[in-house]
């Protein structure tokens, strides 16, 4: 079984002493369901269980009068005793949510009432166009908390990584001391292997079991197309072409030497006015990640951000890679990095930041002056160049040579290289980009 973050965030709600019900929102198939069920088996004498995507008919019950009392009576008429209600010992699971929106309403009235535990999960809430919005969302009567595929560590610890060496991957960035050669081959190993997985559950699991990419590939294939699929089933008619083509232009943006996301590129002529929702959609859905240009390379981050310049990334690197032709994993995973010019690893790391909760952001100027990243790190505005293998960091030296201008003296480069320091600017390992934590 595959160990997640979300059962310490699940653990710390349930001992919260004022709980609230909790919404676990993320993309499709990131693995809320199993790990809600996974930790209400192991903390609660009874779960009562709901799936509004697979059982549509459980939404009559929230169709009437959404008090406690009257929710419990129904549902133990239609479950039987599959539905015990015992105060303080049952926790009730509201499985794909935002296909009945009655139920996210009766969140404020099991607020109010207290005596048993609720965990809604949603993938499309909140997605524009979805056209199953609740009449009242029950603001202040609920937690939402964002779930992810795999990240990067989690990935290490389904592959036999144990937390001491992290530990000691965590020292060597701290004390900036080279990795042992031995642990650093294997994370190198480790990271072209996750790049082309990925952190999906089922295609983790698969590659953890199995080690055939084939598999795997056939698994990212097939959620790429399901995420199709909801784009036709839940979008809004008008939408619908667009927001499929804007998806499917993803690889070809950031092909670009100048990876900016242009609408002109999803098709011939179009404009932010006709596809900004459907991109919004995609984004919505937890699909992709969004990184924004910055003004100057100054804190705030988000209050330097221009809001219409921006790249586009898959909020997940083994998806990314499953969209483009086949080959590609063979070749990342035979350490061929110089494909695509860099798109991949930039992705990879758009994961890796993304996954850690960070908001991305980049630096170009049209004098071709440009950064990957930008991000607060330990109180400093810091440059993150990243490069497939090793390579120059023209752009970071000269905004580093010119305080007076960028107001930065920080920086890092993410290379195929061990740990090292060059004055101002800290070279690490591709793979040790998961600890770059402190804000």
């Amino acid at each position: 079984m595959l160990k997640r973050k979300i059962e310490k965030k699940l653990k710390d709600w349930k001992a919260a002493e004022n709980r609230k019900p909790l919404i676990i929102k993320g993309c499709r198939q990131c693995g809320k369901t199993f790990s809600v069920l996974n930790f209400a088996k192991k903390n609660y004498k009874h779960v009562v269980y709901l799936n509004f995507y697979e059982n549509p008919d459980y939404a009559s019950v929230f169709a009437g009068a959404l008090d406690v009392d009257t929710i419990v009576m129904m549902l133990s008429a239609l479950l039987g005793r599959e539905a015990v209600f015992e105060s303080g010992s049952t926790v009730l699971i509201l499985d794909e949510i935002q296909e009945c929106p009655e139920a996210r309403t009766a969140l404020k009235f099991f607020r109010t009432d207290g005596r048993y535990d609720v965990i809604g999960t949603g993938s499309l809430l909140g997605v524009k166009g979805y056209g199953k919005e609740p009449k009242s969302v029950p603001v202040g009567s609920e937690t939402v908390i964002d779930m992810y595929p795999l990240d990067f560590e989690e990935f290490l610890w389904a592959n036999g990584i144990a937390d001491p060496v992290i530990e000691m991957l965590k020292k060597c960035l701290e004390k900036e001391t080279p990795v042992p050669q031995a642990l650093h081959s294997r994370m190198r190993q480790l990271l072209l292997q996750y790049t082309v997985v990925g952190g999906m559950p089922d295609a983790v699991q698969t590659f953890v079991d199995t080690k055939r990419m084939d598999e795997v590939l056939q698994i990212q294939r097939d959620i790429v197309r399901s995420y199709e699929d909801d784009m036709i089933k839940y979008a809004e008619k008008k939408d619908k072409s667009r927001i499929r083509e804007c998806f499917q232009s993803i690889p070809k943006q950031l092909s670009k030497e100048n990876k900016k996301f242009q609408y002109s590129v999803v098709k011939k002529g179009s404009t932010a006015s006709k596809y900004a929702g459907s991109l919004q959609w995609i984004e919505d859905a937890g699909i992709i990640v969004r990184c924004y240009n910055l003004n100057i390379t100054e804190l705030p981050l988000d209050g330097n951000a221009k809001e219409d310049v921006f790249k586009v990334y898959m909020s997940d690197c083994g998806l990314f890679v499953s969209m483009l032709e086949d080959g590609t994993q063979y070749d990342i995973l035979r350490g061929n990095l110089h494909g695509y010019k860099g798109a991949i690893f930039e992705n990879l790391i758009a994961d890796i930041f993304g996954k850690m909760g960070r908001k991305l952001y980049y630096f170009h100027k049209d004098s071709g002056l440009e950064v990957d990243f930008v991000i607060r790190y330990k109180g400093q505005c810091t440059l993150v160049e990243v490069k497939a293998a090793t390579g120059n960091t023209k752009s970071t030296r000269t905004i580093l040579h010119h305080p007076e201008k960028y107001h930065v003296s920080h920086a890092i480069k993410l290379g195929d290289s061990n740990v090292g320091r060059d004055g101002q600017l800290l070279t690490l390992p591709l793979y040790m980009a998961f600890l770059l934590k402190e804000l």
